[in-house]
């Protein structure tokens, strides 16, 4: 059959664990079939591998730092090119979707600060839904061994985040800094302080917490007895 059982689910979450603190940082949909690295999906499957012994507390804390890192570069990368798409080199004021990124970066920043501790709290929150529904969209592509099904597990837990308006560090370092680049009243110091700290500190809960624990205490003595190859399934790195 296609489909995987959960103590399947939860050994292929802990070799992709396993994997990536051993391959480093080069090793959703696009990244779960590439096997390309997400800082967010990583919250949720290293830590498995740590609780096997087969992955160290170093090794974990210098994956995320470099993933985040090179999500951070990528992210920033890109947003310069299409802020150069959309505003003719700076020679044109943003419109239409340009307007909105810059829409968003206010909100997102300067939007959290005029509510002050509340805001804190809810920014912060925002992050532990949103990974919570980003993991579940990586587990749930470890739950096929056909690239369809891999693709249509991924698509739905991604579609509620979409659809609720969480926070996704990765997705925020390309919108809010392409947001300032075009004109948005947001400062480095509102940035990280209102968006990129929080936000990445309740993705890691959401992730770890509320998905990889979760799983694993669950079904994490039943796939104690599983391989990779009595699973029968390629592991991505997301």
């Amino acid at each position: 059959m296609d489909s995987l059982t959960p103590p399947d689910i939860v050994a292929n979450m802990v070799q992709a664990g396993i994997t990536k603190s051993a391959l480093g940082p080069f090793d959703l949909v696009m990244i779960v079939l590439l096997g390309l690295e997400l800082v967010t999906g990583s919250f949720a499957l290293l830590p498995l591998a740590g609780l096997r012994g087969r992955a160290t507390l170093g090794g974990i804390v210098a994956n995320w730092s470099w993933v985040f890192l090179g999500n951070l570069l990528g992210s920033v990368l890109y947003a310069v090119l299409l802020v150069i798409a959309l505003t003719n080199a700076g020679q044109t004021e943003p419109s239409g979707i340009a307007a909105r990124i810059v829409q968003l970066a206010e909100v997102k920043t300067i939007g959290y600060a005029h509510f002050g501790v509340a805001g804190m709290l809810t920014v912060f929150v925002k992050a532990i839904l949103c990974n919570w529904m980003v993991c579940l969209g990586v587990v749930m592509a470890l739950s096929s061994r056909s690239t369809i099904g891999r693709i249509a597990g991924a698509w739905m837990p991604i579609l509620v985040f979409f659809a609720q308006g969480f926070e996704h560090s990765v997705v925020n370092m390309f919108i809010i800094p392409a947001g300032m680049m075009m004109g948005a009243k947001v400062s480095v110091a509102d940035w990280w302080l209102w968006n990129q700290i929080p936000v990445t500190v309740g993705n890691l809960v959401g992730g770890l917490v509320f998905t990889g624990l979760a799983l694993y205490v669950t079904y994490g003595r039943a796939s104690q007895i599983q391989t990779p190859a009595s699973v029968g399934v390629e592991q991505p790195a997301e």
